[in-house]
């Protein structure tokens, strides 16, 4: 799998959900290899967005499309400011992965000193994970090398995940999610509260 993150300041955000909405109908039957977009607007005015495909070839041929390059100039009227992107291949699906019925989508991103270790003690606990946190449906988990990864958690509903912030993990896995949550350093939250989702 590769994703391409999308990160921008947020000038109008109705016309920017206008915009997105708009690929579906208009893109989306010609872009092979897309399986699925998650994205969103924090309510501070922050854009982002995780565009999945099969690989980084069928990204790429996507975005030579000249219609493509013109619904994301529709897009960028929108933002405030420049838009980042991160290209990543590196990516290690959490129990269910990026799912369309989540009802709130939290997406980390930051720096680590083993992005590596973080993700293997994060996904080493399925079993223990689904049972202690049903409200988490599962996530996306991106290595973009240097030291860089975005996470995106998805939920059932944000008000199951904040009370499953509050409950105590097992013991059995308790070091290690504390140890995987020391190497996210310090980062940077977009809590998506009315997620785009989007599959084929």
């Amino acid at each position: 799998m590769f994703i391409q993150v999308i990160q921008a300041k947020v000038k109008d955000g109705d016309g920017l959900r206008a915009a997105l909405d708009s690929w579906q109908d208009e893109l989306q039957p010609g872009a092979s290899g897309w399986l699925g977009t998650t994205a969103g607007i924090t309510e501070d005015g922050r854009f982002i967005a995780l565009a999945r495909f099969e690989s980084a070839e069928a990204a790429q041929t996507n975005s030579e499309r000249p219609e493509q390059g013109e619904w994301f100039g529709r897009v960028a009227q929108n933002f405030d400011g420049e838009p980042e992107f991160m290209n990543c291949d590196n990516v290690q699906v959490m129990l269910d992965g990026g799912s369309d019925d989540a009802g709130f989508v939290q997406v980390m991103r930051g720096n680590s000193e083993d992005v590596a270790r973080m993700h293997s003690l994060f996904a080493s606990h399925s079993d223990e994970l689904r049972s202690a946190r049903p409200e988490i449906i599962g996530g996306l988990l991106l290595d973009a090398g240097d030291g860089r990864y975005v996470d995106a958690i998805y939920f059932r509903s944000e008000e199951s995940a904040r009370s499953g912030e509050a409950t105590e993990p097992p013991d059995s896995v308790r070091a290690d999610l504390e140890e995987g949550m020391r190497l996210q350093g310090d980062a940077t939250y977009f809590d998506l509260k009315d997620p785009i989702l989007r599959s084929p």
